[in-house]
């Protein structure tokens, strides 16, 4: 197994900590950054809008694919040895995007764009945990997740700027500067340590997590536009994904060598926070990908102001996780935690009444306190998760865990728009029931002169328009029932004793 960084390590911290963080704010800006400059990116390399989704498909196929293999890689390759590789792939592949003429180049260098990030965020949490001592792992994990959580955040706002004000190769060529200064602190700072691993590769476990990850993320991926399960190739990927599924849960079960070490499964604490953490990744990333759509297409929001409307949500989870770093070692997890949630909850309940008259002031508040709520559940989730696991097992602990609350968005983001869309068709017959002739407002608007094709046509715009609101806010009040149900999973959690490392210089040797 591998050993954990060593006193070199320990006396670098700081250096380490920020290439670790430039790293993780590469990886996860790049999760965001291209959702606004698909339209362009469409135009430019001549594909249709079914097929420009394969852009961000791909990304995420190929991410959730590999980020279980990142426990394995670091035993094998060492921690820095495998760092090297994937920021220099991933830097690498970002310019082949920038590059990329074509739809099949950009799809491809995509997918291994995403293939590279995958290990990026489980291995930079792993190693802080490492190079930082035990009452230090709050302020890391704080630092960490600020990394972590304001790249979605940030990644519209700043891609919309970019796409408007140079073009929408900048959404990747932003990665080269930010790569480049990564890899030389990586390479001077990071020492490697490691001990051969004789752990045999469990070809069968990973082949059978692989397909039954790419199966459920193309069912997630194309089910809003093939009409889910009534098509016959969602049907397909449903089924592989059950069959895959069970061949993985038998050899987990029955294996010598699972690819899973069931270790980390048997740990309380990490399996509540992992079953725990898959519901975050459906709050926290359903409300981004939500919101930048409704505020352009319902609000008239321009892109640039829509990211920058946006903004008080990063700052409210930057200034969060920088005060539980502080409190963490003070204050039982699981009240921070609950804080957290009530935040969150109470940012939720506010989007309940969002409307077309409003103005931003609301949607900004309600980002606001959600960035806080969730500034509050991420550092302490992953102290949580952590706070039991060996370090030779963090690598591996990480990654399923990264996971489990990657498939956690994905499902809630597929889930939320899917309900948008038929929430939109619900209402509008709903509320046209209420057109008729015999209806008041409605013989307001015929004595006004409403009268006509064109009259009907913007009947019907401004019917659509609340319908789409209408819709908008059930999508928010089913996430704050989301969010009360999740609260009960918090008994589960046991708070970790504080621990003092005898000396901060050899604390993150193994």
């Amino acid at each position: 197994m591998i050993r954990a960084s060593g006193r070199g390590d320990a006396a670098n911290r700081i250096p380490i900590t920020v290439s670790i963080m430039l790293a993780t704010i590469m990886t996860s800006l790049d999760t965001t950054i291209a959702n606004v400059a698909l339209p362009h990116i469409q135009g430019s390399v001549s594909a249709s809008a079914e097929q420009i989704t394969w852009v961000l498909t791909s990304y995420m196929v190929a991410a959730a694919i590999l980020t279980p293999l990142t426990g394995f890689l670091a035993d094998r390759l060492g921690r820095k040895r495998l760092f090297l590789i994937t920021i220099a792939g991933f830097t690498i592949t970002s310019a082949m995007c920038g590059l990329a003429t074509g739809l099949i180049e950009i799809v491809l260098f995509r997918f291994l764009q995403g293939a590279f990030g995958a290990s990026l965020i489980p291995l930079s949490q792993a190693v802080l945990l490492d190079i930082n001592p035990p009452e230090r792992h709050g302020q890391a994990m704080a630092m960490w997740g600020a990394g972590a959580v304001l790249g979605p955040v940030l990644g519209p706002g700043l891609g919309g700027y970019l796409t408007d004000v140079l073009s929408w190769r900048w959404v990747f060529y932003i990665n080269l500067p930010i790569g480049l200064l990564a890899l030389a602190g990586v390479m001077i700072f990071i020492t490697e340590r490691r001990a051969p691993s004789s752990r045999p590769f469990d070809f069968l476990g990973f082949a059978s997590l692989s397909i039954a990850i790419g199966a459920i993320q193309m069912v997630l991926d194309r089910g809003p536009s093939q009409d889910w399960f009534y098509s016959t190739e969602i049907c397909i990927y449903g089924v592989i994904f059950a069959m895959a599924l069970w061949v993985f849960g038998v050899q987990v079960a029955t294996g010598k060598h699972p690819f899973i070490e069931t270790t980390i499964l048997k740990d309380r604490n990490f399996l509540a926070a992992t079953v725990f953490g898959f519901f975050i990744g459906i709050l926290m990333f359903s409300g981004m990908a939500l919101l930048p759509p409704m505020m352009q297409s319902l609000l008239g929001y321009p892109v640039a102001y829509s990211g920058l409307v946006s903004m008080p949500r990063g700052i409210g989870s930057f200034i969060s996780m920088l005060i539980a770093g502080q409190i963490i070692a003070r204050v039982d997890l699981r009240i921070i935690l609950t804080t957290g949630m009530v935040l969150t909850a109470i940012s939720l309940y506010q989007m309940t009444f969002f409307n077309l008259e409003m103005d931003a002031s609301l949607i900004e508040l309600s980002g606001l306190l959600q960035g806080l709520g969730t500034g509050l559940i991420f550092t302490p989730l992953s102290m949580l998760a952590f706070a039991s696991i060996s370090p030779a097992l963090r690598a591996e602990a990480a990654g399923f865990y990264t996971l489990i609350r990657n498939i956690g968005s994905s499902v809630g983001i597929s889930i939320m728009q899917a309900h948008y869309v038929s929430g939109v068709a619900t209402a509008h017959s709903t509320l046209v029931e209420s057109a008729r002739p015999d209806n008041p407002i409605y013989q307001a608007y015929l004595s006004d002169g409403f009268h006509g094709q064109a009259a009907l046509t913007m009947l019907n715009g401004m019917i659509t328009r609340q319908a789409m609101m209408v819709s908008y806010v059930n999508s928010f009040t089913i996430m704050l029932a989301l969010c009360l149900f999740c609260m009960p999973l918090l008994l589960f959690m046991k708070s970790p004793k504080a621990r003092r490392a005898p000396d901060p210089a050899h604390a993150a040797v193994e």
